[in-house]
């Protein structure tokens, strides 16, 4: 087990590989199960979409919860904790192909089979996804290091939603399941050889490692929303996230009806994850010069950018719109990298490194799940009041599309920026 993080590309897969699996579990539940059970069962979507509410629910409000018990965990030798996560990945890895494949038929018993088995799966994939955060946090470092390790985890992660992107219709999802349990248990596999996270001793590493509530808890589960950082930090993410959410969500409505060109929806959605990608080491670079804050406004300056470019774009303009996808996913690279970097850093200056990384990473991701929540809950409801319906060609409904799809985020980045240089990047000290 390797004690610390000297950078190179062989601790970078180590750490950073786990990210591909749990990328790859997220996309299919979105987006390929809704429609499997429609289709092949007949489950009214209706009835349907009300239990996947449910289930998503129930996923982000135990995110805090889990953030905590990741945190007891730690206390417990790495090793243990690799047997701990070991054990998740069973359940999801179980629990992913089960959906897919259920032993029952007739609609109550395929609506219990799939409420359990999606409260399983996301409870475990989340367990997991806090777990690999906190490990990374746990590493510690300067501003470029932490920049370095979270682009491994982000970068690998947006290889994940390429694989699971084209896997399922290529192999079919039998394939996919067993693919997806592969290369969890060689993720983990290859986690035992990456930088360990550093033990606090002394008093703070007292507690019981059983007890989730042994550090304080509940007061430690909400701790750091005690942070004046923390919340700074939080409230810029959300509304950034917000406003990266709501073109994620109207993608497809936007190449099929305003562009017109829906076979070419693979190569625009290829070309933003691979800029995303290979973006990372440069927006590291970038750190070095600039700071993550900084860093990060310049990304959010490139988003705002592009989508008013894009609200220019008419039908058939595939090239154009080829570029907004590479500079738009250049962009995502800074929202996948700096923000958690951010995040480490928040957690050091509190003074609460190698104790409460779960409980941050918890609250984290409740925040990153919210967001999706909070997009679709804003632009369809705006689309639907101004008109659009899908595959309306009215050119009411299509500017209708454009300004939700590009003028909306361009507004909701604006007040991110601003958050960002008013809370944050003022404050710093100057660079």
């Amino acid at each position: 087990m390797t004690s610390a993080w000297r950078g190179g590309w062989s601790q970078g897969v180590h750490y950073g590989a786990l990210g591909l699996p749990l990328a790859f579990v997220a996309l299919p539940l979105y987006v390929v199960l809704p429609s499997h059970y429609a289709t092949t069962f007949g489950i009214p979507l209706a009835t349907l979409g009300a239990l996947l509410l449910g289930a998503r629910l129930l996923d982000a409000l135990a995110d805090p919860w889990i953030g905590r018990i990741v945190d007891a965990w730690f206390r417990r030798p790495v090793p243990q904790v690799l047997g701990l996560a070991s054990l998740a990945a069973v359940l999801c890895a179980a629990g992913f192909r089960g959906l897919f494949f259920p032993p029952v038929r007739g609609e109550l018993a395929l609506l219990a089979w799939c409420a359990v088995l999606l409260a399983v799966t996301y409870l475990s994939y989340s367990v997991l996804s806090v777990l690999h955060q906190a490990w990374g946090a746990r590493l510690g470092g300067d501003e470029a290091q932490r920049a370095r390790i979270a682009s491994w985890r982000e970068g690998l992660s947006l290889l994940g939603v390429l694989v699971a992107s084209v896997l399922p219709a290529l192999a079919g999802l039998g394939a996919a399941s067993a693919v997806f349990a592969m290369t969890l248990a060689a993720a983990l596999l290859l986690l035992r050889g990456a930088p360990q996270p550093q033990s606090r001793a002394g008093p703070a590493a007292a507690p019981s490692p059983v007890d989730p509530s042994a550090d304080g808890a509940p007061a430690a589960r909400v701790r750091p929303l005690a942070s004046s950082d923390f919340r700074r930090l939080l409230a810029i993410y959300l509304v950034n996230g917000v406003a990266s959410a709501v073109p994620a969500t109207l993608v497809l409505f936007f190449i099929r009806d305003r562009l017109q060109v829906p076979a070419w929806t693979p190569l625009f959605l290829a070309s933003y994850f691979a800029a995303g990608a290979l973006s990372m080491p440069l927006w590291v670079r970038a750190v070095a010069h600039l700071g993550l804050a900084r860093s990060w406004l310049a990304g959010m300056a490139l988003a705002i950018v592009t989508f008013a470019w894009a609200l220019t774009l008419q039908a058939g303009d595939v090239a154009a719109y080829t570029v907004v996808c590479i500079a738009s996913g250049i962009a995502l690279g800074a929202d996948l990298t700096l923000p958690g970097a951010m995040l480490t850093g928040v957690i050091q200056r509190a003074g609460h490194a190698q104790r409460l990384e779960g409980a941050y990473f918890g609250w984290w991701n409740f925040a990153t799940k919210l967001n999706l929540a909070l997009a679709a809950g804003i632009a369809l409801p705006l689309l639907a009041a101004f008109g659009y319906t899908p595959g309306s060609r009215s050119e009411a409904g299509l500017r209708s599309l454009g300004i939700a799809y590009c003028a909306l985020p361009c507004l909701l980045k604006l007040v991110a920026a601003a958050l960002l240089w008013t809370l944050w990047t003022r404050k710093e000290a100057p660079r």
